[in-house]
Formats: C-alpha cells, sequence, structure tokens
C-alpha cells in the first residue's frame, strides 16, 4: 500500500464526492456497486461508468509529476488527462458544483473555481 500525501487525499476524496453527485443525479435507474478510494479514504457507490471515471482520475492524481507544486488542475502548465476525460471531468465539476452550491456545501465549490 502506497503512502499518499495529503494533498493526494484531498484532491482524490474531492473528486469523489462530485463523482458520486454526478452519478446520483445523472445515472439515477444504473445500479451502483461500491468503489473503494485507496489509502482507506473510503467508497463510494458509482455506477460502471463513473467507476471507470474515477479509476482513471485516480491513477491520474497519484501519477502528477508535479506533487511539489501542484496546482489546482485547471491551472495546471500540463495535463494529466486526455481531451475525452478533461471533458468529462468538466462536466462532471459543473454539474455537481451547482448541486452541492444548492446543498451549501461551498467548501467543495471553493476548489471548483479555485
Amino acid at each position: 500500500m502506497e503512502t499518499l500525501t495529503k494533498l493526494q487525499k484531498s484532491d482524490i476524496r474531492l473528486i469523489a464526492k462530485f463523482a458520486e453527485v454526478y452519478c446520483n443525479g445523472r445515472h439515477g435507474a444504473v445500479e451502483r456497486a461500491p468503489f473503494s478510494l485507496p489509502a482507506g479514504l473510503g467508497e463510494r457507490r458509482l455506477c460502471p461508468e463513473c467507476s471507470a471515471f474515477m479509476q482513471y482520475a485516480v491513477t491520474r492524481r497519484l501519477k502528477c509529476p508535479l506533487e511539489a507544486e501542484k496546482p489546482t488542475c485547471k491551472q495546471c502548465r500540463i495535463h494529466c488527462y486526455a481531451k475525452q476525460q478533461r471533458e468529462k471531468v468538466r462536466e462532471i465539476m459543473a454539474y455537481s458544483g451547482r448541486k452541492l452550491m444548492l446543498r451549501g456545501r461551498l467548501d467543495y465549490v471553493w476548489h471548483y473555481f479555485f
């Protein structure tokens, strides 16, 4: 088991929460299975499509070459995600950001804007 930095844990928890909100809203009728986050960060219930995206996102986050100086992905000078996956994460963040803001979770939305 690899050791994750505090920033990696925070980023993985954040994208997992956004993916879970997106999956619940957009894929409501699809059966969900538990998706285990690394390093004991818990699990989220996601459909197969969202689980595949999360597996990709976690893998890419753990392999980020800019760990020491990590900016938010939106402001990064290199992009770890493929173009199609970048579009998917934009869609997930936009949908979930609005939902979380309406629920009063402004702490999650802070990451969306900055």
